[in-house]
C-alpha cells in the first residue's frame, strides 16, 4: 500500500487556521498507478487534484442523502465559531448548547474548560474541530 497525503492551504484571513485538513490514505499499487498515469496525462494537475476531485464528485452523487441527513440531525453547514460572549450569554440564561456542524467548528481561545463544560451539552462536528487542549478535554464526554 501507498500512502498519499494532502497538505492544507494556508488562509489570507488567519494562518493558524487552515482552509483544508490533512488526510492521509492507503492506495493499492495499481490505484496509484492509475492516478499518476492520469497526472502523467495532464487530466489532473497531481495527486491531491485527483483526490479531491473524487471525493467532489462522491458528494455530488450523493447530495440528497446528505441533505436528508442535515435536515433530520439540524446541522449547520460550513463554519460555526464558539465565542465566550454566546456561551457566557447561554449559561446566564440557564440553557445549555446542543451543537451540530457539518465543516469547521472553532471556539475561542478565551473560552475556559469550566465555561465550555458549563454551556455545551453536546458537540457534534461532522470535518474539523479547531479548541484548545484543555477544552478538548473538558468536552471529551460531549463530542460525538
Amino acid at each position: 500500500m501507498m500512502d498519499v497525503m494532502v497538505r492544507p492551504k494556508p488562509t489570507r484571513a488567519a494562518a493558524r487556521q487552515p482552509e483544508s485538513e490533512k488526510i492521509t490514505i492507503n492506495l493499492g499499487h495499481v490505484d496509484l498507478g492509475h492516478v499518476d498515469l492520469l497526472v502523467a496525462e495532464g487530466v489532473f494537475s497531481n495527486r491531491s487534484d485527483f483526490i479531491r476531485t473524487a471525493i467532489r464528485n462522491q458528494i455530488e452523487r450523493h447530495a440528497d442523502v446528505t441533505r436528508q441527513s442535515m435536515a433530520r440531525r439540524s446541522v449547520e453547514l460550513g463554519l460555526r465559531h464558539i465565542d465566550r460572549a454566546s456561551l457566557e450569554a447561554a449559561r446566564a440564561e440557564g440553557r445549555m448548547l446542543d451543537i451540530r456542524v457539518l465543516g469547521l467548528a472553532t471556539i475561542a481561545d478565551d473560552v475556559t474548560p469550566d465555561l465550555a463544560r458549563a454551556a455545551i451539552a453536546s458537540l457534534d462536528v461532522l470535518g474539523s474541530l479547531q479548541a484548545s487542549p484543555a477544552v478538548r478535554a473538558a468536552l471529551a464526554d460531549r463530542l460525538r
